[in-house]
Order: C-alpha cells, then structure tokens, then sequence
C-alpha cells in the first residue's frame, strides 16, 4: 500500500500566515483557500475589505488547482488560446489564474487559491503561503 503526506492543522496555519502577510505587505485585500488533494476545503480566510465573491472564487481556484495537480492558470491559458470547449470540463469552475498545487516529494497535498487583486499578484500571495512549509 502506498503513502502520502497530507497537510496538518499547523500546516495550514504556516500557509495561512504567510499568505496573509503577503497579501498585508502589498496592502491587498483578499480571500484565500487551503484544499486537500481531493479540493476539499481545509482553510477559507478573508481578509477586510476583499469583496464578497472572492469567498466563492478562492476556492474555486484552489479546487481546480488540487484535481488537476497544476496551476489553474494552466487552463486559462488553454482557454485563452482558443480551447473553449475546455469550459465544459466537469467539477473545474476556477480556471483563472490564483490557484497553486501544494507539491510534496512530487505528490500534490492540496492547493491554494487566492482571489482579491490581479491574477498574478493573486498567485504571488498563494506561492509566498506555500512556501512557508519549507519544500
């Protein structure tokens, strides 16, 4: 039988502070997402004055990011570039930029999605809570 690591309660308060202090440091009010690798939601946390949809796209963002083990961007860009029958991919409703797997030893633990400012100051705040576990 195999093994995986998975994120712990202290995992997700490392993640969570420093994506927080990120987001604080630029002055960005956001709202960011810990999911498991099944994009379940661990963590949801928004920060005064994100608007209120944030909270639905967050998630959104990291779920896509936890099932498909690669940032939601990815398809955005698939997207973009004129694949649009991607949209009617099944369970994947976050496919814009802000999402970013959580990689351990090369197995995605869950993701992060932040949704608040621009697309790429979003996932600037989502890799800086990531690396707050050290990998």
């Amino acid at each position: 039988m195999n093994t995986k690591p998975t994120l712990t309660l202290s995992d997700l308060r490392a993640i969570a502070a420093a994506a927080e202090a990120e987001a604080t440091k630029n002055g960005w009010a956001v709202t960011f997402a810990i999911v498991d690798d099944g994009g379940h939601l661990l963590w949801l946390q928004r920060l005064d004055g994100a608007a209120p949809i944030s909270a639905e796209i967050a998630p959104a963002k990291a779920r896509t990011s936890a099932l498909g083990r690669r940032e939601s961007r990815i398809y955005e860009e698939m997207i973009n570039q004129g694949r649009t029958s991607f949209l009617s991919a099944p369970a994947l409703q976050g496919m814009l930029e802000g999402g970013v797997p959580i990689m351990v030893g090369g197995q995605c633990v869950g993701a992060v999605g932040v949704s608040g400012v621009k697309s790429a100051e979003d996932a600037q705040i989502a890799r800086a809570g990531i690396a707050a576990l050290g990998g």
